[in-house]
């Protein structure tokens, strides 16, 4: 196969990526509303772990269980902050309703929040991804 070719098997490969990661998020986030019905927390070490050792068992290659891990760390962390994310804004509909406010007010809105590494990356880092997405 020629670069060209492999790229594209890559490209599709990749669309497929994104559109497994968005429905484990939908699944997440349906997973925040049961939490905050049951008021569970959305930290759940002891799943993570269920989640980690699942993974490594799956897991035929070529990337070793550590990379592997870290990259379903970071998933995991995306997925908790779109609980959280669930969770506040669930908060703030009930204190709006509480409060007689209509639902969807500004002041109803979580306030965007992204994400810090505990290093900030540093610029050329191959393990930072590139800024992409739609701009107009």
């Amino acid at each position: 196969m020629t670069i060209e070719e492999l790229r594209m098997r890559i490209d599709v490969l990749d669309r497929q990526l994104v559109e497994l990661i968005s429905e484990r998020a939908r699944v997440a986030q349906m997973i925040g509303h049961l939490k905050a019905a049951s008021s569970l927390p959305v930290y759940e070490p002891d799943r993570e772990k269920i989640i980690y050792a699942s993974v490594r068992a799956a897991n035929k290659g070529p990337l070793p269980d550590i990379e592997m891990t870290h990259i379903y760390e970071r998933i995991l962390d995306v997925m908790r902050a779109l609980q959280r994310h669930e969770l506040a804004s669930e908060k703030n509909a009930l204190a709006a309703q509480s409060e007689g406010r209509p639902q969807g007010h500004a002041a109803d809105a979580p306030k965007p929040q992204r994400h810090q590494l505990s290093e900030p990356p540093v610029a050329g880092d191959p393990g930072q991804a590139p800024e992409t997405g739609n701009r107009k």
